[in-house]
């Protein structure tokens, strides 16, 4: 019988299925950790007298609370000192290797698992993050899990879970202004058609000759973002350009070993006559740089357009027109206004949707010999400790500062209000990151998403710009 990606995955990883309850029990072969999620775990697995079945399969790091300023001075946060420090008794007394605050291969945990070699084509991969959705890039099954499920896994490295539907995304069509448009624009666009709850109960998996030509970075975007879009996962098939990634990083297989693993690899992709649950096609030939208008991430429109009314929003849906009416009342913003003549008071580069060294490149390519607007406070935040070396030898940080952005140090920052990184009250930015929801990167602040180029043209026009009209 023809089967999915996703299928095929499931089935490789179940330990036993109760055909009562419809529940099946997997096994997770990668289990990420961070200081926000975990503690409460680590207390059950001490009150129950258990250990970390699988401590070689579990790895954890710092990036939630962790500083983006100067390291060697103390954290102010208590809260967040006491979290991080946690983390750090935790993993030492349970045996887990921790990335910390001065190790070279810190970062945020979706950035460093696959540039590390720890995230695999084929593999069951769970974290105590929504975003975890961003390893399926690498045609992996990876999931978001909650904090009793992190210790389930920790306890018995397997996991209870309903088995979910198959979505099969079809992106075709080739953009015609590829230099304008990134893979950010795309998922938002996807978003934007599907709905926030377009893929609930789903496993996405993107396909087509879009999907194909794109980078492993660029991939690991349009995954990231799957959960905006109500998926339980994003999917895409390893192929060469997989292949070649993983090829000889820190953590992957070895020399023959890694080889083998590629011919085993080339049959992780749908088969011929597979049955999807949902089939949706877009066409991005004439894709336009996207922007988010209100406070969820379907609320997105063209640059070149304007904040749309209510009813032209919801279709009729009163529950949807009523989000719609609350939403610009947060934004403080009128239906008609053209996005162009929208101005910001902040610019963040950064977060695991956007931080990596091709996003960076992207955004210095438009700041390159300008200058930040004096309106505007601007941040770039590597994602990895990594990342920021690699673009420190390429000068992208020079570029950076030169133009009046802050260079930080690697962490989730002001993709949530949950470090010193936040938005003051009634502060509009224009973010890389990929949620615009109420108070998400701080009480009162107002989130529009964007690209990377989009963002770093705000920070020096003030205001959102078509970026297809600077390059």
């Amino acid at each position: 019988m023809a089967q999915t990606l996703y299928d095929k995955i499931w089935d490789n990883h179940v330990v036993y299925s109760d055909e009562k309850s419809e529940l099946s029990l997997l096994y997770i072969d990668r289990h990420y950790i961070h200081e926000v999620t975990s503690p409460q775990a680590f207390d059950g697995l001490r009150i129950n007298k258990r250990k970390v079945r699988r401590p070689d399969l579990t790895f954890a790091t710092v990036d939630h609370n962790v500083p983006t300023t100067d390291r060697s001075l103390p954290i102010v946060d208590q809260v967040s000192s006491l979290q991080i420090k946690t983390l750090e008794n935790n993993c030492k007394e349970f045996g887990i290797s921790l990335f910390d605050m001065n190790d070279k291969y810190q970062g945020i945990v979706h950035v460093i698992g696959p540039e590390l070699g720890l995230t695999l084509p084929g593999s069951t991969i769970v974290c105590g993050d929504s975003h975890t959705s961003t390893h399926g890039a690498f045609g992996s099954l990876a999931f978001g899990i909650g904090t009793s499920e992190v210790e389930h896994v920790l306890a018995t490295q397997c996991l209870w879970m309903k088995k979910s539907k198959n979505f099969e995304i079809v992106l075709n069509g080739g953009l015609k202004n590829k230099h304008c448009i990134s893979s950010k624009d795309v998922i938002l666009n996807i978003i934007r058609q599907i709905g926030t709850s377009g893929g609930s109960g789903s496993v996405i998996e993107y396909k087509g000759d879009y999907i194909s030509s794109l980078s492993m970075e660029k991939r690991m975007t349009i995954c990231n973002m799957s959960i905006e879009g109500g998926a339980r996962a994003g999917l895409i098939a390893p192929d060469d350009t997989t292949f070649d990634y993983l090829r000889g990083r820190i953590f992957s297989p070895t020399n023959e070993s890694f080889e083998q693993l590629v011919q085993d690899w080339k049959d992780l992709r749908s088969d011929n006559g597979a049955k999807y649950d949902r089939t949706f096609s877009i066409n991005i030939d004439d894709l336009a740089p996207q922007v988010t208008w209100g406070t969820n991430p379907s609320m997105t429109v063209d640059v070149d357009s304007v904040v749309p009314s209510p009813d032209e929003y919801s279709k009729g849906n009163d529950e949807e027109k009523k989000s719609a009416i609350k939403a610009l009342q947060y934004m403080d913003l009128e239906p008609g206004v053209q996005i162009t003549d929208i101005h910001v008071d902040r610019v963040f580069i950064g977060s695991c949707t956007n931080a990596r060294l091709e996003d960076l490149i992207e955004a210095s390519e438009i700041v390159k010999g300008r200058k930040v607007s004096s309106a505007v406070k601007a941040m770039v935040v590597p994602g990895s400790q990594q990342v920021k070396l690699a673009a420190e030898k390429l000068g992208l940080d020079k570029i950076f500062i030169n133009a009046g952005f802050e260079w930080r140090e690697p962490g989730c920052s002001m993709c949530l209000g949950m470090n010193p990184d936040i938005l003051q009250v009634g502060e509009r930015c224009a973010s890389t990151s990929n949620r615009n929801f109420e108070g998400r990167q701080g009480a009162g602040g107002r989130t529009h998403l964007v690209s990377p180029m989009m963002a770093a043209a705000a920070a020096i026009a003030g205001k959102f710009v078509d970026v297809r009209e600077w390059i």
